[in-house]
C-alpha cells in the first residue's frame, strides 16, 4: 500500500525518508511503505476513525444519506485534511463518479451561499502517485526520475517526470519537474541562473520515494514549509496538480483578485487567468501573479513562486493546505526563506527583475475621465485646477479622444486643439497620457488605416488556427490583435507610437484592454473544436470558459499558442510600449497597464482597473496596492474616487485624502457621471483635496528614495504593518492602514458620516506628522479624531523623512528648500536617506548621475554625510531641520559648531530654520 502522509500541525518524519546529503549518488532504500500516521497513529487514528463514524452512523438513524458506510481509509481524514479529487465547476459529484476516480466519497452539508465546502470526493491515503525512481547528485543539487506506474484519470498523463532541484542560494530554493520524455511550453522569462551550489542554506530538503514527496524544513527554527506527500502528484498534459501542508493560516499574495490582503483558507480558491471584469470579490481579475507570502509562527515569512503563465487555479482549505491546479507547462518553483517579510519579497525580485525606476512626475497628481468629450473641456479642467492652484502634473485622455475609438488618431473635430493642450501642459511643466488599446480596428477601408493595413501586410496579428488574423470586437468594432511575443510586432508598435507622437507629442501611455478584452467569445466565428479551446480540465474562471471574453485559447502567436500564452499579453505589450517610449523621448518611460504578470514591475505600473463608486470599493484598494507591493509592482493605485457609478462629495473627499498617498496617485471616472476632480466640488471639500495633494508633494523626496530603494533592491514602497513588526500578531490581518517605507503610517478613514477613525499603532512612540506630538503606544488600536478635512499620519520613531515646500507640480517642487523631519527614538536615535537625481533621465544611478545622501541622529547631534553627488543637488537646499522627541529644551544650537538660532516648542518639536545649506555639503548639527 502506498500511503500519503496526514497533514498535521507538526509533521512528523516520513517513513521512507531520504535525505540529501553530499557525497555519491544515492538510490533511496527501498522498504517502509506504511506511512506512520497508519504505523503508530494510537489512540488519536481510534479516536478520528470513532468520531467520524459515529457522525456516519448518526446521519444514517436521523434518515440522512442511504449510502454504505465509506472505507475505513476514507473515514480517517478529517475534514479539514480532505484534498479535492473531483474540482470540476458545476458539476454534481455522486459517489459512482468520485469512485470511478478511485476515491473517498463522504456527503458533508453544503456551505451556505453557495460557495464551496469541504469535498465530498476526496484522496483516500493509497492513490496512486508517482515514484522517485533515482535521484543523482550535479554541480547545484540534485537530479531525478519519477514513475507512475498506473494511469491517473486525465488523459495523457506523463509516465515518466525529471525531477530538477537547484540550491540557488542561501536563501533559494528551486524545484523544477517536468516530462523526462519530451520538451514543454515554459515561460519565456528571463530569470537568473545560479553558478554555484548554495553553501549554508537556511533550510533542508528531504524527500520520499514511494510515493514521491518534497519536505522542506527551516532549519532554525524546524518549521515545515511545503510537505507535498498530502495528496497526489499529477501531471497530465493539460492537469497539473501537486497540495501541500502550509505552515499557518496567514498567507497572502495570489493576484489578481479582490480580497482583504490576508486570504480566507476557508476552502476557498483562487482563480488566475486574466480578464477584463470590473472588480469583483471571488471573480479572476485583469493580471495572474502565482506568488504568495507566508507568515509563519514566530514571525518568519517565506515565499513561494511558479512560474507557470497557463490558466491556474490555487485551491485553499483550513487543514492549513493549498493545491495548485494548471493546465499547461511545468511545474517550476522557486521558494524563498526570507527570514522576513521584507527580504522575501526581494528575493522574489531577484528572480523576476525589479521594478524600473520612474520619472518623479509620474510620482505627482494625475487627472482624467472618459467623457471630457472634448480637448477644449479638457483643457478647462486643467485651466481650474491651476486657477485654484490645485497641485497636478499629468492630464489623460481615455478612448473618446481618438476617431472612431481607432489607435494612433485623434478626433480631428471634437479634439482638434489636442496638440495646442500638450503644448499648454509642457509649457506649464505638466505631461500628457493617452490611452491605447491592443485591438486594432479592421474594418476601415483598405489604404486608409495604416495600423491595420502594416500590421497585415507584416502578419503581426493573432491568428486563428487556419492561419487567417482572428477577429474579435472591441471598442471601434471588429478588431485584429497585436501579437505582441512577435519582435517584429514591437518594431511595428514603436513606428505607430512614432507617427503619432509627431502630431500629439505624448509623454506616456495607458494601455487598458489587454488581457486581451473582446466583446465577443473567442471570435466572430468562435472557437474551434478541441482540447485548446476546450480542455479536459477548466480552472474556475469567470464564464465557465478560458474564451470568455477574451481571444480563442487556440489562436496563433510567434512564440506559442494563445493557450499558453494568454496571461502573459499585458506583460508583452508593456515591454514593447516602454522600449517604444525609450526610443521616442530618450527618458524613462511612463506606462501605466491593467493587465499584469510576474516581472512587469520592469516595464509599467498599475492600476486597479474599473471600480466603483463605493467606500468598500476605497477599502478594497488598500489590500489590492499592497498585494502589487508583493508582486514586485510598486507603481500601483486605484482610480480615487471611483471609476464607474457617482461620487459623493463626503466619499471624494475621503478618497482624495487615501489616494493621495497610492503610489500612483490618479483620479478617474466614466462618461456620463458629474465630474470629480477637485474643482467640482465646494470650497471646503476643494480646500481639503489641495492640502492633502501639497501634503504628498511635500512628501515627493521621501516618495521618491523610496522607489530608488524598490530600484535597487526590492524595497516596498507601500507595506502592510506586518513587514516592519512581523513578531506583532495584531498585524496580520491588518489592511485598513499602511505604511510608505519603514516609517509613514497612514490611517484612512473607510466609512461615511465619522469624524474619527481607530488605528492601530504598534509598540513604540508614533509622531504626528503635522505638529510632531508623540503619542506612546504599547500596540494597541487607537481612536483618532478625523474631521473631514484631516487625514491621520503618523512617523515611526528613529526616522528621517526629507520633505520639501511643495509646489503645483513635480517641476516646480523640485526647486523648493528641503525640509528634514527628524523623529528621535526612545534611545534620541534616527536615520533616512535621500536619493536625487535629475527626475527622468535614463539609468542615472547605474551611471553615476546622481546624489545620495545619509542622515544620522546619535547623542544630540544630526549628522549628514554625502556619499554620491552630482550637479543637480548644487540646485537645491536644505532650508529647515525640524526634530521631534527633543525631550529637554536646549540651550543653544550649533550648525557646524556655529551657534544658530532655533524654536523648541511644548510638545518636545525643536525647529531650525533658515539652514541654506547644499545638497552636495555633509553638515552636522548639535543642540546642547
Amino acid at each position: 500500500m502506498k500511503s500519503y502522509q496526514k497533514l498535521t500541525t507538526a509533521v512528523p518524519q516520513p517513513a521512507a525518508c531520504w535525505v540529501e546529503e553530499e557525497g555519491a549518488t544515492r538510490t533511496p532504500p527501498r522498504h517502509g511503505k506504511l506511512a506512520p500516521w497508519w504505523v503508530g497513529g494510537g489512540l488519536l487514528v481510534t479516536a478520528v476513525l470513532l468520531s467520524t463514524t459515529t457522525v456516519w452512523v448518526l446521519r444514517q438513524v436521523s434518515g440522512g444519506w442511504p449510502a454504505p458506510a465509506p472505507p475505513p481509509k476514507c473515514l480517517l481524514i478529517p475534514e479539514s485534511h480532505r484534498f479535492d479529487c473531483y474540482p470540476e465547476q458545476h458539476v454534481v459529484v455522486t459517489q459512482e463518479l468520485c469512485e470511478s476516480r478511485g476515491c473517498c466519497f463522504i456527503q458533508s452539508p453544503p456551505p451556505a451561499g453557495g460557495k464551496r465546502g469541504v469535498p465530498w470526493c476526496f484522496y483516500p491515503p493509497d492513490f496512486p502517485s508517482y515514484a522517485l525512481e533515482s535521484l543523482n547528485q550535479t554541480a547545484l543539487g540534485m537530479v531525478g526520475l519519477l514513475v507512475r506506474r498506473k494511469k491517473a484519470y486525465y488523459p495523457r498523463d506523463m509516465e515518466v517526470l525529471r525531477l530538477d532541484v537547484e540550491f540557488e542560494t542561501d536563501t533559494r530554493l528551486h524545484i523544477k519537474i517536468t516530462d523526462a520524455a519530451n520538451p514543454r511550453y515554459e515561460v519565456p522569462l528571463e530569470v537568473p541562473r545560479a553558478t554555484k551550489k548554495a553553501e549554508n542554506p537556511i533550510y533542508s530538503l528531504d524527500f520520499t520515494w514511494d510515493p514521491f514527496g518534497v519536505l522542506l524544513r527551516r532549519k532554525a527554527t524546524g518549521a515545515v514549509l511545503l510537505n507535498t506527500t498530502v495528496a497526489p502528484l499529477i501531471f497530465a498534459d493539460q492537469f497539473l496538480q501537486i497540495s501541500t501542508s502550509l505552515p499557518s493560516r496567514f498567507l497572502y499574495g495570489l493576484g489578481e483578485h479582490r480580497s482583504t490582503l490576508l486570504h480566507s483558507l476557508d476552502w476557498n480558491t483562487l482563480t488566475l487567468w486574466a480578464r477584463d471584469v470590473p472588480p469583483t470579490e471571488s471573480f479572476n481579475l485583469y493580471g495572474a501573479h502565482p506568488f504568495y507570502l507566508l507568515m509563519e509562527q514566530g514571525g518568519d515569512a517565506h515565499g513561494v513562486f511558479l512560474l507557470n503563465s497557463n490558466a491556474m487555479e490555487v485551491a485553499l482549505q483550513p487543514a492549513p493546505g493549498l493545491t495548485w491546479r494548471t493546465i499547461g507547462g511545468v511545474l517550476d518553483f522557486y521558494v524563498f526563506l526570507g527570514p522576513d517579510p521584507n527580504m522575501v519579497v526581494q528575493q522574489y525580485q531577484q528572480v523576476i527583475g525589479f521594478p524600473a525606476m520612474p520619472p518623479l512626475w509620474a510620482l505627482g497628481f494625475h487627472l482624467c475621465r472618459w467623457g471630457y468629450g472634448s480637448s477644449n473641456e479638457t483643457w478647462q479642467t486643467v485651466r481650474a485646477m491651476r486657477n485654484y492652484q490645485i497641485p497636478q502634473d499629468a492630464q489623460w485622455n481615455d478612448i473618446d479622444y481618438m476617431d472612431g475609438y481607432r489607435d494612433f488618431t485623434f478626433d480631428r473635430e471634437k479634439f482638434a486643439s489636442l496638440p495646442s493642450l500638450v503644448e499648454d501642459l509642457h509649457k506649464h511643466g505638466q505631461r500628457y497620457v493617452m490611452i491605447l488599446d491592443p485591438g486594432i480596428s479592421s474594418t476601415s477601408p483598405q489604404g486608409s488605416y495604416w495600423p491595420f493595413d502594416e500590421g497585415l501586410r507584416r502578419g503581426l496579428f493573432l491568428n486563428t488556427t487556419q492561419g487567417q488574423p482572428l477577429i474579435g470586437k472591441v471598442w471601434p468594432g471588429f478588431t485584429a490583435f497585436a501579437d505582441f511575443s512577435n519582435p517584429d510586432t514591437h518594431q511595428w508598435w514603436l513606428e505607430n507610437l512614432q507617427r503619432f507622437h509627431a502630431h500629439v507629442p505624448f509623454d506616456g501611455l495607458w494601455i487598458d484592454m489587454n488581457e486581451p478584452s473582446n466583446f465577443m467569445d473567442g471570435s466572430e466565428d468562435g472557437c474551434p473544436p478541441g482540447e485548446l479551446d476546450s480542455p479536459p480540465y477548466t480552472p474556475a474562471v469567470l464564464g465557465d470558459s478560458i474564451s470568455s471574453k477574451t481571444v480563442c485559447a487556440s489562436a496563433k502567436q510567434k512564440a506559442s499558442v494563445h493557450y499558453n500564452l494568454h496571461n502573459l499579453y499585458g506583460l508583452m505589450e508593456a515591454k514593447a510600449t516602454a522600449s517604444a517610449l525609450i526610443q521616442i523621448l530618450g527618458k524613462r518611460p511612463f506606462v501605466i497597464s491593467r493587465s499584469t504578470f510576474p516581472s512587469q514591475g520592469r516595464y509599467s505600473g498599475h492600476w486597479l482597473g474599473d471600480n466603483r463608486s463605493q467606500w468598500k470599493d476605497m477599502y478594497y484598494s488598500i489590500p489590492g496596492l499592497l498585494s502589487f507591493s508583493l508582486f514586485g509592482i510598486p507603481l500601483v493605485g486605484a482610480d480615487i474616487c471611483g471609476f464607474s457609478g457617482s461620487t459623493s462629495e463626503e466619499l471624494c473627499t475621503r478618497w482624495m485624502q487615501l489616494g493621495a498617498f497610492y503610489p500612483f496617485a490618479r483620479n478617474h471616472n466614466t462618461q456620463n457621471e458629474k465630474a470629480q476632480d477637485p474643482t467640482a466640488f465646494s470650497p471646503a471639500a476643494r480646500t481639503a483635496m489641495k492640502d492633502v495633494l501639497l501634503t504628498r508633494y511635500s512628501l515627493l523626496p521621501f516618495l521618491y528614495t523610496l522607489f530608488h530603494r524598490a530600484h535597487l533592491q526590492g524595497d516596498t514602497v507601500t507595506r502592510p504593518l506586518f513587514f516592519e513588526f512581523p513578531r506583532d500578531v495584531a498585524t496580520l490581518e491588518l489592511d485598513r492602514q499602511f505604511l510608505w517605507g519603514q516609517s509613514l503610517l497612514v490611517t484612512p478613514v473607510l466609512e461615511p458620516g465619522v469624524d474619527s477613525v481607530t488605528g492601530y499603532l504598534p509598540r513604540g512612540v508614533w509622531y504626528d506628522f503635522y505638529t510632531g506630538t508623540p503619542v506612546n503606544s504599547n500596540g494597541e488600536m487607537l481612536k483618532m479624531p478625523a474631521p473631514l478635512e484631516r487625514l491621520n499620519l503618523h512617523v515611526r520613531e528613529g526616522a528621517v523623512l526629507p520633505t520639501q515646500k511643495p509646489g503645483t507640480t513635480s517641476e516646480a517642487t523640485r526647486g523648493n528648500p528641503l525640509r528634514l523631519i527628524v523623529t528621535l527614538s526612545s534611545s534620541a536615535t534616527a536615520w533616512g536617506d535621500l536619493f536625487w537625481d535629475d527626475g527622468e533621465s535614463l539609468d542615472t544611478f547605474e551611471r553615476g548621475n546622481y546624489s545620495y545622501l545619509v542622515f544620522n541622529v546619535t547623542q544630540n547631534i544630526f549628522t549628514s554625510t554625502v556619499l554620491h553627488t552630482s550637479t543637480e543637488a548644487t540646485e537645491v537646499t536644505i532650508g529647515t531641520l525640524s526634530i521631534f522627541g527633543v525631550r529637554e529644551p536646549p540651550s543653544k544650537v550649533l550648525l557646524n559648531g556655529q551657534e544658530k538660532p532655533f524654536y523648541y516648542l511644548s510638545n518636545q518639536v525643536l525647529t531650525v530654520s533658515d539652514l541654506g545649506l547644499s545638497l552636495t555639503q555633509g553638515f552636522s548639527l548639535q543642540w546642547l
